[in-house]
């Protein structure tokens, strides 16, 4: 049986090999290379002799048979094209450049790039790096000076090459001694605002050399040199406009050029003007001594915004305007303190930084303040009860004085009405002996004894009394001996 073997001997060609590799045992024989298949051969012919035994081994190669097919793994394509190519520096032998990497890499990646150069007015490109270029920044070395070199730069990956993206202008291998600047003054970063029909007058400085090449254009095109007047130096470069108007409002760039640098400065300017007065002006409503007024914002603002509006009414008898509400900002307003019988006229003018418009809305109708007859009813007042007991504000207080000298109690009440006062010693009304003086003024009441003796010392009272009630107070008076000096004693 010639033909069962054969295709024995190639299955055992590649079992062995793998035995080999895992078990390294029959390695160190020595036995010749035509021994191996020769004992190879039996060892695999009898489990191939004994699987028809079994039954079951056949069917084991069948099953891996059946296993589907693995797709093939997609085609590698070329990553898209690098981004924003442009010249970071440059001498007098070398030119650096930088880029972005591609949007679109795919699935294969990017294993780096290729830099490209050919003289200008050739299509001679030639490779400039030796070894892909890992990152986006590439320094192109040993040029000769004063050569206009295109460049391009090509992403690659397992599926080729990129489209290429290029200098959209050649690069002269030339040092640049001072790259170009524009020195915009402070005062002109921000809006420059100025009045219709003033000159405009504007240096703006800028450093660069050699002598950078100064261009300007307004919102993107080209300046109208009959309006706009550029005049440049070696320094600066000035814009100037006889007359200003709405028109030369915008945005002005300075560009300043040498070789392939360049630095750009815009300056934004509003010309405006006064505004154009309300569009429109009504009396809504009429009420006692108000009346209610509405407006419209103007039709032109002065190219500027509206800061408010000045209202003013007139007497139609005198037709003088008096203003009323000065930098008012809303569009209504209600005007008060207007006199009875007499009949008003509203304008309104409107205002923005340049100042306040020319003309004004004027209302159409007037506002009649009626008469109307009034009945004065005064108003009810409750009289208040003002009565009240006799209270002492002020109390008398204890006394000490000397024979011979006179002396005086002091004490103060209130009451409603007024209180009868009575002064008392030693609980004994005093009456109108002539030794005592008895004066009471709003409320202030006074007790005056003319030079007391040894026996006018004691308790004195003040009582006064009114209907609603009465009030005591009380004081001791000491009455002392003068001292005798020692030679009237002896």
């Amino acid at each position: 049986m010639p033909t069962k073997p054969a295709p024995i001997k190639k299955a055992a060609k590649k079992e062995p090999a793998k035995k080999e590799e895992k078990a390294p045992e029959p390695a160190p024989e020595p036995a010749p290379a035509e021994a191996a298949p020769a004992e190879a051969a039996p060892a695999e012919a009898a489990p191939a002799e004994a699987a028809p035994a079994e039954g079951e081994a056949p069917a084991a190669p069948p099953a891996e048979e059946a296993k589907p097919p693995t797709p093939p793994p997609p085609a590698d394509e070329p990553t898209s094209a690098p981004l924003d190519l442009f010249v970071e520096d440059k001498n007098d032998t070398s030119v650096t450049i930088i880029w972005s990497q591609p949007e679109v890499v795919g699935h294969s990646g990017l294993d780096g790039y290729v830099i490209e150069v050919c003289k200008d007015g050739t299509e001679d490109w030639k490779v400039v790096n030796e070894d892909l270029q890992k990152s986006c920044r590439y320094i192109i070395k040993n040029q000769t000076t004063g050569d206009r070199l295109k460049i391009r730069v090509v992403a690659m990956n397992a599926g080729g090459r990129s489209p290429p993206v290029a200098l959209p202008e050649a690069v002269l291998v030339k040092e640049v001694a001072d790259r170009p600047k524009v020195r915009l003054p402070r005062f002109l970063r921000q809006r420059y605002v100025a009045q219709v029909g003033a000159k405009i007058n504007l240096t703006i400085p800028f450093t660069g050399k050699p002598k950078p090449v100064v261009t300007w254009t307004k919102d993107g095109q080209p300046l109208d040199t009959k309006k706009v007047n550029i005049r440049s130096t070696d320094r600066d470069s000035i814009l100037f406009i006889r007359a200003a108007e709405r028109e030369d409002s915008g945005v002005y760039e300075m560009c300043v050029k040498v070789d392939d640098f360049e630095d750009k400065a815009p300056l934004t300017l509003q010309i405006v003007e006064l505004p154009g007065p309300p569009a429109s002006m009504k009396i809504v409503d009429t009420w006692g001594f108000n009346v209610a007024l509405e407006w419209t914002a103007p039709k032109d603002n002065g190219n500027t915004e509206i800061t408010g509006y000045t209202v003013q009414k007139a007497d139609k008898k005198t037709g003088e305007w008096f203003t009323v509400l000065d930098h008012y900002h809303r569009l209504n307003a209600t005007i008060s303190d207007l006199i009875m019988g007499n009949t008003y006229k509203f304008r309104a003018f409107s205002e923005n930084k340049v100042g306040v418009s020319e003309s004004a809305a004027v209302t159409k109708e007037e506002a009649k303040i009626l008469k109307t007859g009034i009945d004065y009813k005064p108003p009810e007042y409750k009289e208040h009860d003002f009565t009240e007991a006799p209270k002492f504000t002020t109390s008398l207080t204890d006394r000490a004085t000397t024979v011979g000298y006179s002396t005086k109690l002091l004490c103060s009440v209130r009451g409603s009405p007024k209180p009868k006062v009575i002064w008392m010693k030693n609980q004994m009304i005093i009456g109108d002996d002539p030794k005592y003086r008895q004066i009471c003024v709003q409320g202030i009441c006074s007790l005056e004894i003319r030079k007391p003796g040894n026996f006018d010392g004691g308790v004195y009272s003040c009582k006064a009394k009114n209907d609603h009630g009465e009030a005591t107070v009380s004081c001791k008076l000491e009455v002392k001996q003068a001292a005798v000096a020692d030679a009237d004693k002896k």
